[in-house]
């Protein structure tokens, strides 16, 4: 996702477990030996209990805040200086501190819709998506064929789609009659917290948007969601300060996969560096904690769907990081295979790319051959004037909330975060209209009713004229029918629901 990042893309209780006679690594703590209070993955044995490493979480003077007993996890927290060291051993896996790992979430600019706009907009009840006041700024669901798709099926009540982000607005108009409440939970530190207040917005106003996005109702008010009948639930995993942490992530996806979540949505990517590395001794325990929790979702039976990303990056072909770590003063390193933008790139996750008004990729996209599977509007502001300037309309209008007057209202926002929840829309309706699906299944049906994209010839840059200069987007396109801008094509919600 394009730097710069604004921090603002991309039931558990706590326990003390000892264990007569165990040996910790370097001897229990000094009383005297305190540091900051952190927060570390503890990681068992996969399949096993993790009674043993509570035991030395407890011995090493850490305390368990989470336990994910499903995936052998434990999200700790120690003031011991020497924890990561002392833990070590029979019963434990791998530890790292998460410190200075929460990733900033790429939410872009957004555009607010005036008031006296939304007012302005003719309001009507005929339950009609091209009828809603703000559908005629809407590009991207005709794009799509959404109204085409809603009246054959407009989504059922019995799919929920988690979102994994920022928050939800339950007061919005367009969303308060849409969200599973009793599904929706903040994962805010890996612990779980269920009241309303805590899986609402207080910082940003993504994960709203995206809500809209999947399942704004059809209700003479505002903007129309691709799948208005389908239910969302806030699963937030983004702090006040627009960070995600790894916790935070392992936790949103256990809990969507214990809830009856059929699909999530992943704007995002976890780590500060924005290509997470199994060969990185301090990143390796992170990539095994989300791998863990990915696919223990996916055997419950939830397809997982993620943003590309949105630093033009060929995801197959990675030789150089050079804007990480997002928290801190950018770094280059070299990287490979074996580093990875997760959640997009684990195994079995469908990553989504942006295009924009003419079905082109985003400036901005990422992409890769072999890596994207499927595209989908994300907005493109910046193609109809080379990158000299920016259309706001070219952007996708949804729901959003003025998270310091509280104001529920309507915005553009663009980027791969925009396009991953037009995907999701689309899974949700297919699911709808062809109950049983596994995720394999829906998977595989997502990309065969996509509508190919070919790839253009050459070297892409539709914005030579951007201030960063005439050659900071150029990519090159590979494959055929499928490729590495666009996967198997653009999603279509007619094809998926017939």
């Amino acid at each position: 996702m394009k730097n710069p990042r604004r921090k603002t893309l991309a039931a558990a209780s706590a326990v003390a477990l000892g264990v007569v006679g165990l040996a910790v690594t370097g001897g229990p703590a000094s009383a005297a030996a305190v540091g900051p209070d952190s927060t570390y993955l503890v990681l068992a044995p996969e399949g096993g209990k993790t009674d043993t490493a509570a035991a030395r979480v407890a011995a090493a003077n850490g305390t368990v805040v989470a336990k994910y007993n499903q995936i052998g996890v434990l999200v700790v927290r120690s003031t011991n200086p020497d924890f990561a060291n002392q833990v070590k051993g029979t019963g434990v896996d791998s530890v790292a501190a998460t410190a200075g790992l929460g990733t900033a979430l790429d939410e872009g600019e957004m555009v607010e819709v005036s008031a006296a706009d939304v007012a302005n907009a003719a309001a009507t009840t005929t339950g009609d998506p091209t009828k809603e006041p703000l559908y005629g700024q809407q590009w991207d669901m005709s794009m799509i064929g959404v109204p085409q798709a809603q009246a054959v099926n407009a989504g059922s009540p019995n799919v929920t789609v988690g979102i994994l982000d920022s928050g939800i607005s339950s007061t919005h108009p367009d969303l308060a009659t849409q969200i599973a409440k009793d599904k929706s939970a903040s994962c805010i530190g890996g612990v779980v917290d269920t009241h309303e207040a805590a899986w609402n917005p207080t910082t940003s106003s993504h994960g709203t948007h995206v809500a809209g996005t999947i399942a704004a109702a059809v209700n003479g008010v505002g903007v129309a969601g691709i799948a208005p009948g389908v239910k969302v639930a806030s699963v937030k995993v983004v702090n006040d300060d627009g960070f995600i942490y790894p916790e935070a992530a392992v936790c949103g996806f256990v809990w969507a996969a214990e809830h009856g979540m059929q699909i999530t949505n992943n704007s995002y990517y976890i780590d500060p560096w924005e290509f997470n590395c199994r060969n990185d001794a301090r990143q390796r325990p992170v990539w095994q904690a989300v791998q863990r929790a990915i696919r223990y979702s996916q055997n419950k039976g939830v397809l997982n769907i993620a943003s590309a990303g949105n630093s033009n990056v060929d995801l197959a072909h990675k030789t150089v990081d050079a804007g990480s770590p997002d928290n801190g003063t950018p770094e280059t390193r070299a990287i490979n295979s074996a580093c990875l933008d997760l959640p997009a790139e684990a195994p079995g996750v469908v990553a989504v790319s942006a295009v924009g008004p003419t079905g082109q990729k985003s400036y901005y996209s990422s992409y890769g051959q072999g890596v994207v599977d499927v595209a989908a509007p994300g907005g493109d502001a910046r193609f109809r004037t080379q990158g000299a300037r920016s259309t706001s309309a070219d952007q996708i209008l949804s729901t959003v909330i003025n998270t310091t007057t509280k104001a529920n209202g309507y915005g553009y926002m663009q980027g791969t975060s925009m396009a991953g929840p037009h995907a999701v829309g689309v899974a949700a309706l297919a699911l709808s209209a062809h109950p049983g699906m596994t995720a394999g299944q829906l998977s595989s049906f997502l990309e065969r009713t996509a509508d190919p994209q070919s790839c253009p010839a050459g070297v892409y840059n539709p914005v030579p004229l951007i201030s960063s200069g005439p050659h900071a987007y150029d990519a090159t396109c590979s494959g055929g029918a499928r490729n590495g801008f666009y996967g198997a094509g653009i999603v279509d919600a007619l094809n998926a629901v017939k």
